[in-house]
Formats: structure tokens, C-alpha cells, sequence
């Protein structure tokens, strides 16, 4: 953990108590002192400095850490939005800290031909699950800022009825493999990013993007695994 995050509930007062992972973080990796320094921040909002003020059982399995907060400084923000055929649960499960880590601000979830059908069924989907895998990736790279998920299980009706309405502006762009690599674009704004399933978009797919203005964009003629592929095409484009 790198910033220590609140839900807005947890702080009261100026003050933050909390236990669990965190308060175990705390004790035993950054060894943490009355007095100590953290860096903290609140989930949605700013971020900032936390003093340790208080740490009770410490010597236990289930420690207990208050900490005065002062948040006034802006949160890194998300640059790039995904439109994602998602992978098997298992792979999303892994992927889910790493796009809030890498700065994704808004994963719409929709259903490409080759996405598996039980995904849709996957305990993943339920907000209790997803959100504290995106919280970690939070506070793994210092930010607030969490990402949101979207399901859209009829990809064509959302490309057609949605899609220019909810990212009107952004650079688009979709991952298809070609031979040869592309340097990332610059200058742009916002990106809007389309990833698909495991076993690739179809063409149809591909054009229908490409008719409402995405742009092809290779890491060249490799095929990678949904989560490699992910990762690097993010790495690669981040301003």
C-alpha cells in the first residue's frame, strides 16, 4: 500500500480509525508509530497526510490505528476508459486491481461473441466483490479516484445507441493485432479504449467500432492473453 485510503464514512472529525489489512499494513510493513506520518486520502475524493495518533494491539492479530487526517490535495485522474470484452472471472479477478492502478476511470463491460456466457453469472459482477479489488489498486498507486463498471451484455446496441452519447470526446482507439507496431498517439485528451475478448473481436466487430471512429492499434503481430495484452496496451499509451 502505498496512500492509505477512507471510505468517507470512516473519517469523523478529522480522525480515522480503522483495523484489518490496513491497520495490519500499517504495524507491521511500515511499523508504524504514534507520531508517524502516512500518506491517506479519502475514496472518490482528496488526498493527503494522516499522523498516527493512536495504535492499540499491536501485539495481536487484530491491531487498531486512529490517525488525524488533512486532506487537501487533488487526486491523480483517471486518463483513459475501457470498453472491455471480458476475460474468464479468474483473469478479471487479477485485472480489476491493475486498471485502477493504471489509471482507468470507467470499464464497460460488453458481450462480444467470443466472451464465455458464464461470465455473466460470475459473483464477480456484484459491486461487494469488484470494489475492493479496485481499492487495493488504489491504494497501490497513490490515488482516489475509483473507477466505475458497466455492463452491457448487447455490444452492438451499445456501440450504436450509447456510445457516442456516454464518451463523446475521446481519442478511440481498438486493440487488434497486425503486423507491426504502432508508436502511442499523442496530445490527446481523454482515451477511450476497446479490448477484446479472448479470442479476439470478430470482424464485424472490429468495423462496427471502427464506423463509429475507433482507430486500429497493435502492439504488433503477437497474439497475447487478454490480461498481458491489457496491461501493456495501457503501459504503452500512458501519457
Amino acid at each position: 500500500m502505498n496512500r492509505i485510503l477512507f471510505e468517507p464514512g470512516e473519517i469523523k472529525n478529522g480522525i480515522a480509525t480503522f483495523g484489518g489489512a490496513r491497520a495490519r499494513h500499517v504495524v507491521s510493513v511500515l511499523h508504524g508509530e504514534v507520531g508517524q506520518t502516512l500518506k491517506t486520502g479519502e475514496i472518490g475524493g482528496k488526498i493527503g497526510t494522516g499522523v498516527v495518533v493512536a495504535i492499540s494491539g499491536a501485539d495481536g492479530d487484530l491491531p487498531e490505528v486512529s490517525v488525524s487526517v488533512d486532506h487537501a490535495d487533488e487526486s491523480p485522474r483517471p486518463w483513459v476508459d475501457l470498453v472491455l470484452a471480458p476475460p474468464r472471472p479468474r483473469v478479471m479477478k487479477r485485472l480489476l486491481p491493475q486498471f485502477a492502478a493504471l489509471g482507468v476511470g470507467r470499464i464497460v463491460l460488453v458481450g462480444a461473441k467470443k466472451v464465455e456466457k458464464d461470465f455473466w453469472g460470475a459473483t464477480l459482477l456484484k459491486e461487494e466483490i469488484y470494489r475492493p479489488l479496485l481499492i487495493d489498486g488504489l491504494m497501490q498507486c497513490g490515488s482516489s479516484i475509483l473507477p466505475t463498471i458497466e455492463v452491457r451484455r448487447n455490444f452492438r446496441k451499445f456501440v450504436a445507441d450509447e456510445l457516442d452519447l456516454a464518451f463523446p470526446e475521446s481519442l478511440r482507439l481498438v486493440a487488434h493485432p497486425c503486423a507491426g507496431s504502432q508508436p502511442p498517439p499523442s496530445g490527446f485528451g481523454r482515451l477511450l479504449l476497446a479490448i477484446g475478448p479472448e479470442g479476439g473481436w470478430t470482424d464485424d466487430e472490429v468495423a462496427l467500432l471502427e464506423a463509429h471512429g475507433f482507430s486500429r492499434y497493435s502492439l504488433g503481430a503477437r497474439i497475447l492473453r487478454t490480461d498481458t495484452a491489457s496491461v501493456a496496451l495501457l503501459g504503452r499509451l500512458m501519457p
